[in-house]
């Protein structure tokens, strides 16, 4: 025996409780979650949910059940086909590490903003400011994936407190540093260390170079490709955020890479920083490998405390103070110049006495004095002219 309602539907069952269902926005048939006593109990949940999804807070009664595991779980599975493989390979890692160990059990209905909070403080305690931040981000995806397919009504991922980063500013060089630092290296390595600073690569983006991407005629390099280095081995895919971007090098530099190539094979697809072992030959050289002659060389230049990272890094200072952030940016490829001011431009030295000289002619009354006679005289010919 059924009745109807104008919204869902109750059944009454042999044993004398009531059965609801109703179809949800989703276009599905959806029961109760419980067998009601009564009658009228089944028709109050349906009430309920019925101005739920009026009001746009409906939310799938699986969600009481599903744990932010199981979510995990489906979410890594759809959205890791689109992420490149270093991405993938982070969020597998932060949600085995950091996420699912804490909160994995917990279902989604019941994840609360103070629960969150919780964690992050317990994670705070062993682990860094980045990694808390990186988990948090990824837990705050993996919510509002969950919102959007109305498995809860609001994510739990709001108002809380993350752990400050430290303040770190990059090591910008000045020209004469990198010149001592490249002078130190042998001919690849010294090709490599002027890519990064005068051309502002990635390493992961020139350690992959070809032939075919060096057009020695226009003094250009192309930027196709990026290597990353996972526990599996490198894999070489797109730049950062599919950024490719062709950029004109100093023709200093240039002359270099055209020594380095007469010692390389006449071949479009050889690696110009190919390995160093011979069963490597075939492919790009290891970061690790730069790594450890790059620490010798910084050390040989008398400098401390340089990565590769910085060479990008000076890079960006350099362009953006000779011809502005956005030039700078555009170099880098990035596609939003706060990127570069927030990461990578500084202030170049020097630059902050240049400042107060030009406001000091602007501000002295004796120059100001001067400008005026100037203008004075200028307008009086003006007004000479034109009788």
């Amino acid at each position: 025996m059924s009745s109807k309602r104008r919204f869902g539907r109750i059944r009454k069952l042999p044993s004398g409780r009531y059965q609801a269902r109703y179809l949800g926005p989703d276009g599905q048939d959806h029961p109760a979650p419980v067998i009601f006593q009564g009658k009228r109990d089944a028709e109050r949940f349906l009430s309920l949910v019925e101005a739920n999804i009026a009001e746009g807070r409906w939310i799938v009664s699986a969600a009481g059940r599903t744990t932010v595991a199981e979510w995990s779980e489906q979410w890594f599975s759809a959205a890791g086909r689109t992420l490149k493989p270093k991405t993938r390979n982070t969020y597998r890692s932060l949600l085995d590490r950091l996420i699912l160990p804490h909160l994995g059990t917990t279902s989604l209905a019941n994840l609360k903003p103070m629960a969150v909070s919780e964690w992050i403080g317990e994670l705070a305690d062993t682990k860094s400011a980045s990694q808390v931040r990186q988990a948090y981000r990824l837990l705050s995806q993996v919510m509002m994936s969950a919102v959007d397919n109305d498995m809860i009504p609001v994510s739990p991922c709001r108002r809380v407190k993350l752990p400050r980063l430290p303040e770190s500013d990059p090591h910008i060089l000045t020209v004469g540093e990198v010149s001592r630092l490249a002078e130190g290296c042998e001919l690849a390595d010294r090709v490599l260390v002027l890519l990064l600073a005068y051309a502002g690569l990635r390493i992961g983006e020139a350690l992959p170079l070809r032939r075919q991407h060096i057009d020695v005629a226009d003094g250009k390099v192309f930027i196709v490709n990026a290597v990353t280095e996972l526990p599996g081995g490198p894999i070489i895919g797109t730049p950062k955020d599919h950024q490719r971007r062709e950029l004109t090098v100093p023709a200093f530099v240039v002359r270099l890479v055209v020594q380095l190539l007469a010692t390389l094979p006449d071949d479009l697809d050889a690696f110009i920083f190919p390995g160093r072992q011979k069963h490597t030959a075939h492919r790009q050289q290891s970061y690790h490998g730069f790594r450890r002659r790059f620490i010798q060389a910084v050390a040989a230049a008398g400098l401390s405390d340089v990565t590769p990272h910085d060479l990008r890094a000076t890079h960006a200072s350099w362009v953006a103070d000779s011809h502005g952030v956005m030039v700078a940016a555009h170099r880098l490829g990035h596609a939003n110049a706060s990127v570069t001011t927030r990461h990578y431009a500084r202030a170049v030295d020097g630059r902050d006495a240049d400042v107060a000289k030009h406001l000091d002619k602007l501000g002295d009354p004796s120059d100001r004095a001067r400008h005026g006679h100037v203008s004075r005289v200028m307008r009086r010919l003006d007004h000479r002219s034109c009788l």
